[in-house]
């Protein structure tokens, strides 16, 4: 079995930015810059088939390059008990376009639909413990961080192995965007 998801891979400067304000938070399990991304669709543990269709399936998704800006930062759960801490995406139709057509592709290769919102962010940091007043003090430190624009040419089918120090997400497939500034200047 692989344990899969969809994402937009994030360039390298952006991953380096978001991970310098990783700190100030005792018990963050914070996300190294290199596992940065946004996810599009988490599939969970597939089969070596199913992973063939999904793949198939995303090779046929065809939509446009764009950028994207991220903008603030936020948390799921509550204050004390807080889930997550993440950099949100500014309101963005182009990535929306692409993650309704790859959800339309993955649930066309059988897997089943996805029951949440789409809420575009990348996740800076988990927690087991609570945070106190320490996440209030980093939102409000961090709540005008603004990066962008952001190149986004692909999406990403990554495999994420568990480690005793984490995780770590292998890319198994891009699947590129088509950029339109590209073609026009080839014509």
């Amino acid at each position: 079995m692989l344990r899969l998801f969809v994402a937009v891979p994030l360039p390298e400067a952006v991953q380096e930015r978001l991970e310098r304000i990783g700190f100030g938070i005792p018990g963050a399990n914070w996300v190294p810059g290199d596992n940065m991304h946004i996810t599009l669709r988490f599939l969970g543990e597939v089969s070596n088939a199913d992973a063939a269709d999904i793949d198939d399936h995303l090779l046929a998704v065809r939509a446009k390059a764009f950028d994207l800006s991220i903008e603030g930062v936020g948390h799921f759960g509550s204050l004390r008990q807080t889930r997550s801490l993440w950099a949100g995406i500014a309101r963005n139709p182009a990535l929306q376009h692409l993650r309704d057509k790859v959800e339309s592709a993955v649930v066309r290769a059988g897997q089943p639909p996805e029951g949440r919102k789409f809420v575009p962010h990348v996740t800076l940091a988990r927690f087991k413990t609570e945070t106190g007043h320490h996440l209030a003090n980093f939102l409000a430190e961090h709540n005008l961080l603004k990066i962008g624009p952001i190149p986004v040419d692909r999406f990403t089918l990554f495999q994420s192995h568990t480690k005793r120090d984490g995780s770590v997400y292998e890319p198994l497939a891009d699947y590129p965007l088509v950029d339109e500034r590209a073609v026009a200047a080839l014509s």
